[in-house]
């Protein structure tokens, strides 16, 4: 029997955030090689999975699950040292679940839906009303809790959350084919001509992989998919389907939840899945009024806050003064007589006199040797630049040394660096 709604006590404080974080994110390259997706660096001072947690805690959600699979030491360990602080004694909970075997000695997580059928003992006993699916690989602010409102009042068996995408993007998505009154009527998986929004034609609904669910009845799929011999164990190829086709499945319009500042003009959700969507979303941070309020403190973003020193910028004389312009520089940086633009420079980095910097992600850590130019670029953590390099201004040059996208944008890691000495 579906449970009614007795107080008005925020229904986040009854739900369980449970972040699928297993992912390698294939389309990033070298970036995945030795971290999974979530894990990757975003925005001069976070990881990509902190966007998800801290909308959960900032929606009132007290109780998180992250399951984790491909190379998660580097997740984990971020997730120790940022995700702490929730308390069991104030009926909290942080669970960090590593694949691990504990259904079957055979397999792995072999799918989204098993990654949360192998976990379910854990899931009761935290005994939450509600589910709140999330991947751990997004970028945007929301509130939950007007989700799970619209869930429980509409009386759905799911909730799949959605934002409007032009019909010739939609291909690269999972579409929701809704009435008018947002039941979902068919869940449409990258579909070459996917269905338009009734009434806007030329639009359709993305869905973004967030799930609503009451405990009870996802318990109930998970067992009955996991005793499916043809099911593939995935919530979008599988259980999602099969709901829309035999339960009721909503649309949760994503406008209805963004949480946004009064400098963002429109609801900002990205998949940073490739190297330029990456790029992109990092470098537009850089302009004077972003789309992405990172500067909101209603709506803090969560991460391991390090213990590092002030940023500091030395010399001031022309042609080795250091600057930085439209750009982020995080705490332990030192631009020493460098010219930074429209970057961003993560925690610790280093750039030596007459370095130049313009279009420029450098993860933690690296270091920019004297007089090397760096154009367009998405350098790894802790690479060490040589002297004098020069990146992006040679495109065959650019792309016989290092990873280079169709726009141009060009991947630095260490082994890349090492093979020019070689």
């Amino acid at each position: 029997m579906r449970q009614e709604v007795l107080t008005n006590a925020p229904l986040a404080r009854t739900a369980m955030a449970y972040v699928l974080a297993g992912g390698r994110g294939s389309r990033l390259m070298e970036l995945t090689d030795k971290r999974a997706k979530p894990a990757v660096y975003f925005g001069g001072k976070s990881r990509i999975i902190d966007f998800a947690l801290s909308n959960a805690l900032n929606s009132g959600i007290r109780r998180v699950a992250v399951a984790t699979q491909y190379k998660a030491h580097s997740l984990i360990r971020h997730l120790q040292r940022g995700w702490n602080f929730l308390r069991p004694e104030r009926n909290e909970s942080f669970d960090i679940l590593p694949a691990s075997q504990r259904v079957s000695e055979e397999h792995w997580y072999r799918g989204t839906a098993d990654a949360v059928y192998q976990n379910i003992d854990i899931i009761l006993d935290a005994a939450p009303r509600h589910i709140v699916l999330l991947a751990g690989d997004h970028i945007y602010k929301m509130d939950y809790e007007p989700m799970l409102v619209q869930h429980v009042e509409q009386g759905a068996d799911v909730t799949v959350a959605c934002f409007a995408v032009p019909r010739e993007e939609a291909a690269a998505f999972g579409v929701l084919h809704v009435d008018p009154s947002s039941r979902i009527v068919d869940f449409i998986e990258k579909s070459p001509n996917p269905p338009g929004i009734p009434g806007r034609p030329h639009l359709s609904l993305a869905s973004m992989g967030i799930y609503v669910f009451d405990t009870e009845f996802l318990v109930e799929q998970l067992r009955r998919d996991a005793a499916d011999p043809l099911s593939s164990r995935d919530f979008g190829k599988d259980l999602i389907p099969y709901i829309v086709k035999n339960g009721k499945a909503i649309a949760h319009r994503f406008e209805a939840s963004c949480v946004r500042s009064s400098a963002e003009a429109a609801p900002y959700w990205r998949d940073v899945g490739t190297l330029d969507a990456y790029w992109e979303a990092n470098i537009d941070l850089t302009d004077i009024i972003p789309q992405l309020d990172l500067f909101d403190r209603d709506w803090p973003i969560w991460t391991d806050s390090q213990v590092t020193p002030p940023a500091k910028f030395v010399h001031d004389l022309d042609g080795r003064r250091g600057e930085a312009i439209s750009s982020l520089v995080s705490g332990g940086c030192i631009v020493s007589g460098a010219s930074v633009k429209r970057s961003l420079l993560f925690t610790g980095s280093h750039l030596h006199s007459y370095a130049m910097t313009d279009g420029a992600v450098l993860m933690p850590q690296v270091d920019v040797g004297r007089g090397a130019r760096l154009t367009n670029v998405i350098v790894d953590r802790g690479v060490k630049i040589p002297p004098g390099l020069v990146v992006g201004e040679d495109p065959e040059l650019d792309a016989a040394r290092f990873r280079r996208t169709e726009k141009g944008i060009c991947l630095i890691t260490q082994p890349m660096i090492d093979r020019l000495s070689a």
